[in-house]
């Protein structure tokens, strides 16, 4: 059995039935709005981000689930859904998991306003259901969301990025969405703030070791749909370079900067920058930190009383710095 289908054995049930209310909540009387939608249902990644809503739930509530628990795990997957698609504007990217992007198929226009529905669509569902605390974790994510991203650009302008900054961005770019994930999952079965607290800050660490390995694997061969060295390309600052800028002489440290700003779609001195970063030990540091938030959130995990569902929250943690894409 693989990994994925370990960890979600104890919400099985749960992922079904969040299937078949994932494809009716995007329905629209317009056709070529459920021609789009049809083709991202099909596409669907690993589904994640409700793994995290129901295994947190159930572990809370002793494995009970409400209707409002398939609502948070509904609107995170329809609002992630939407900045996936408007990323793939921001991006100019014609590929999502290995698959033509909406904009790469139906161009530019009709992606945007695709996102905007799905958006809507998730607002609606709460708003409609008056599930005005689930909405309001949303919220906080998407702003954080935005915030991330646009702060990552102007940093990426200037490549005066140190590690605080760094975790700053990865913080609210990824981490602030796992992180909401877990809150909603906690707070759609429970009053208690400081479980919900305490599911917050988990799904925040997991999203930080999330995002570092992503970043390692701008360093690898490894297939995972995504080439080496596109964040250098991309000028995106990622914590192997940015503890190698910070750590080495000031020579090295120009001649980074100047390859990085000037000669970043140079792909022999993209792989020079790829072979200084491993050999200053840029890779062994950034994941030395994610697992040290690795390890951070496994401890929060130990609060809460053993169940097949923090075991498998357990494994996923684990997933999350073990994968291979």
């Amino acid at each position: 059995m693989d990994i994925t289908s370990q960890i979600k054995k104890p919400i099985l049930e749960e992922m079904e039935l969040f299937e078949k209310k994932f494809q009716q909540s995007m329905t629209s009387k317009i056709a070529l709005l459920n021609r789009i939608t049809y083709y991202i249902v099909n596409r669907k990644g690993k589904q994640m981000r409700p793994m995290f809503v129901f295994l947190t739930a159930k572990m809370i509530s002793n494995g009970e689930v409400l209707e409002r628990t398939y609502r948070g795990a509904l609107v995170i997957e329809l609002i992630h859904t939407a900045t996936l698609v408007h990323d793939d504007v921001v991006d100019d990217s014609n590929r999502r998991r290995g698959f033509f992007s909406i904009n790469a198929l139906w161009k530019n226009k009709i992606a945007v306003l695709v996102g905007d529905y799905l958006l809507s669509k998730g607002l609606l569902l709460s708003i409609d259901n008056g599930d005005f605390d689930l909405l309001k974790i949303i919220s906080v994510a998407v702003r954080e969301m935005s915030e991330g991203e646009l702060l990552q650009i102007e940093k990426a302008r200037r490549l005066d990025i140190t590690e605080a900054i760094y975790y700053e961005i990865i913080r609210q770019k990824t981490a602030t969405l796992i992180a909401a994930c877990c809150a909603l999952g906690a707070k759609s079965v429970s009053e208690d703030e400081n479980q919900v607290e305490k599911m917050r800050k988990f799904g925040e660490l997991i999203g930080m070791a999330f995002q570092i390995k992503d970043d390692l694997f701008d360093y690898t061969e490894e297939a995972i749909g995504k080439p080496t060295g596109i964040d250098i390309k991309e000028q995106k600052m990622t914590l192997p370079l940015i503890h190698v800028l910070n750590n080495c002489t000031s020579k090295e440290k120009s001649w980074l900067i100047n390859s990085i700003k000037n000669h970043n779609k140079d792909k022999k001195r993209v792989k020079e920058v790829i072979t200084f970063v491993k050999n200053q030990n840029g890779l062994t540091y950034a994941e030395q930190k994610m697992i040290q938030f690795q390890q951070e959130a496994l401890l929060i995990l130990q609060d809460f009383s053993d169940s097949t569902y923090k075991e498998s929250l357990i494994l996923m943690v684990n997933y999350v710095i073990e994968r291979k894409k």
